[in-house]
C-alpha cells in the first residue's frame, strides 16, 4: 500500500495511512496554516489549503472560500517528490501532523531530534 512516512536522516516511520493534515503557525504572521497531503503514485499531493489570513506570502488561493475564520481552497499543483518541514524555535509551536483526526507535534515522531532538524514527509510503500 502507497502510504505517508516521515524521514530525518536514515530514520523512517511508517505513517500507516495515505492522507495527513499539517497545521503550524507562521513565524512572521503568528496566524494557522493548515494542509492535506496525499500519497499518489506521483508523489506528494496537496489536495486542501487553510489559513486565518494573508500576508508575508500566505495569500489565499484565488478560488479561496472563508469558512470557520479560515480561508480555504483546493491548490492546483502538481505532485512533490518529498516536503521538508523544518523545525524553528521562532514559531513557539512544532509542525503538528494530523491522521485520522488525532494531532501530534513532529517531534513526538523523533525524540531525540534537534529543535532545528528538517523532518522530511514522502511517499512510502507502493
Amino acid at each position: 500500500m502507497l502510504g505517508l512516512c516521515l524521514a530525518l536522516g536514515g530514520a523512517l516511520v511508517a505513517l500507516n495511512t495515505s492522507q495527513a493534515e499539517l497545521h503550524w503557525t507562521h513565524s512572521v504572521q503568528k496566524t494557522a496554516w493548515h494542509e492535506i497531503w496525499r500519497a499518489t503514485p506521483d508523489g506528494l499531493l496537496l489536495t486542501r489549503a487553510a489559513v486565518q489570513g494573508s500576508g508575508a506570502g500566505m495569500e489565499p488561493g484565488e478560488d479561496a472560500v472563508l469558512k470557520d475564520g479560515f480561508w480555504v481552497w483546493s491548490p492546483k499543483r502538481a505532485p512533490i517528490a518529498e516536503l521538508p518541514l523544518t523545525r524553528s524555535e521562532y514559531t513557539g509551536a512544532d509542525w503538528s501532523l494530523c491522521v485520522g483526526g488525532a494531532c501530534q507535534p513532529l517531534g513526538r515522531f523523533f525524540p531525540d531530534a534537534p529543535s532545528d532538524a528538517t523532518i522530511t514527509l514522502k511517499t512510502c510503500g507502493g
